[in-house]
């Protein structure tokens, strides 16, 4: 897969300028072209995916349209950090003790960016809902409503993201080296990590 040539879309590239990048504003779903979107479906890399980079990944799908597709993988812990240092990083002056968070790697493609997916209960300024029970925020006042516990029930912290050229996701799904099922919130933030793959794949097959 050519991931680093995906040319993407204006309202996916804003979506990259995460935790101090330039956050800009956001069109809604309504204000994109039509198109038969895959935005919010979990993407399995089935037994045949034989990239490292992808191989026993599972991916949100943030967005999808015609031109090009983002998604970001749920499954690959990186490790955690103090949540004060990620507000640092993006320019922000911290001098409390925040806490510690999970970060994960997102995807091969930019890996310096950051992404915040977290569960729709929580609204920021810009905020794009992936579907009705997830969403994803670009900007940094969430890591610090999440550090004083005013942020979303749930949230995963993911710097890097996988992208799709026009019709490339929708090729290498006709190969089989992804199989998808619609996403499931438990499985982006509560199970088991070294699990979720596993499961997800049961999902897939239990719905077949």
């Amino acid at each position: 897969m050519s991931l680093s040539s995906c040319r993407l879309s204006g309202i996916i590239v804003a979506a990259l300028y995460v935790l101090g990048f330039v956050s800009p504003s956001i069109p809604t779903r309504a204000e994109t072209h039509e198109h038969n979107s895959l935005a919010g479906q979990l993407l399995i890399a089935s037994p045949l995916m034989t990239s490292p980079a992808f191989s026993g990944t599972v991916i949100v799908i943030v967005r999808d349209e015609k031109e090009g597709a983002m998604g970001v993988v749920i499954n690959r812990p990186i490790g955690d950090r103090p949540l004060a240092s990620l507000l640092q990083a993006s320019g922000e002056k911290v001098t409390a003790d925040l806490g510690n968070v999970r970060v994960y790697s997102g995807g091969p493609v930019e890996p310096g960016v950051g992404f915040v997916i977290h569960t729709n209960d929580y609204q920021g300024r810009p905020t794009i809902r992936i579907d009705e029970k997830i969403a994803l925020t670009s900007s940094p006042d969430i890591l610090r409503d999440i550090g004083k516990h005013h942020g979303p029930q749930k949230s995963l912290i993911a710097f890097g993201y996988a992208g799709w050229a026009p019709g490339q996701l929708e090729g290498e799904l006709t190969h089989g080296v992804w199989v998808m099922v619609p996403e499931d919130p438990a499985l982006v933030f509560d199970t088991d990590r070294a699990e979720v793959w596993t499961e997800a794949l049961a999902l897939y097959k239990g719905g077949r």
